[in-house]
């Protein structure tokens, strides 16, 4: 049976940590800074982890990773 390819778009964006969660940069955070507040901006300054339902999708994109 040939390999699975992963999706390029899902790992250009998400990652697995040790546990294998999958961890995800914040949004809206890349131009158009100028409007936005400065507590929107430091609140998407990290990352975070997604929660199961979404996590089911991103997996079977990335059956690698």
């Amino acid at each position: 049976m040939p390999k699975m390819k992963t999706k390029s778009a899902v790992k250009k964006r998400f990652s697995l940590t040790g546990t294998g969660k999958v961890k995800v940069k914040v949004g809206y955070k890349s131009h158009l800074l100028s409007n936005k507040s400065t507590k929107m901006k430091r609140h998407a300054r990290g990352t975070f982890i997604l929660c199961d339902a979404d996590e089911k999708i991103i997996k079977k994109f990335m059956p690698y990773g």
